[in-house]
């Protein structure tokens, strides 16, 4: 079993119990993996990708015991240490560990976003959540034109929502 397959294993039951964050960081994840495989990103920084996908909402589950609400902001603030405890014991080298966790402490922050890593994770939670909040045409195509950077995420977005360039 590959690593990030172990990695995911221990993401689902981290989130036992939480079908729909399961479903949200699984479908997240595929389609990180697709921006990055579309853009030709390097193995290492597509290792990145993945495992920042699949622990970008560590946080929500904590942030609901702990306050009682999950905000995006919240979720920056608690899901790093989560996220490095996991990435550690699972073995995972330092930079990538110190990346993730820093992609887990901003992804909902779409100012300065500082690496194909951190666009490709954004746009793919971006997918993943226009569908699943169900936004309309009018949301949809102003998100695509703010947050969209990457040819194979404008690509992605067009085609599932229909929108224009």
């Amino acid at each position: 079993m590959t690593k990030i397959c172990e990695f995911t294993l221990e993401m689902i039951n981290f989130d036992a119990g939480e079908p729909e964050l399961i479903q949200h960081f699984i479908k997240v994840h595929e389609f990180a993996l697709l921006i990055g495989s579309m853009e030709s990103v390097p193995y290492n920084i597509i290792e990145v990708i993945e495992a920042a996908a699949i622990v970008h909402d560590i946080g929500i589950k904590v942030c609901m015991e702990k306050y009682g609400e999950c905000n995006g902001k919240l979720q920056e603030q608690e899901g790093p240490a989560y996220a490095e405890e996991l990435l550690n014991r699972l073995g995972f080298r330092k930079e990538l560990v110190e990346r993730v966790s820093y992609l887990v402490a901003h992804h909902h922050t779409y100012s300065n976003i500082d690496g194909i890593d951190y666009q490709i994770l954004v746009e793919a939670d971006f997918l993943v959540n226009l569908f699943e909040n169900q936004e309309g045409k009018e949301n949809i195509q102003a998100v695509y034109n703010k947050i969209f950077k990457t040819e194979s995420g404008r690509k992605l977005c067009r085609q599932m929502f229909m929108i224009k360039d």
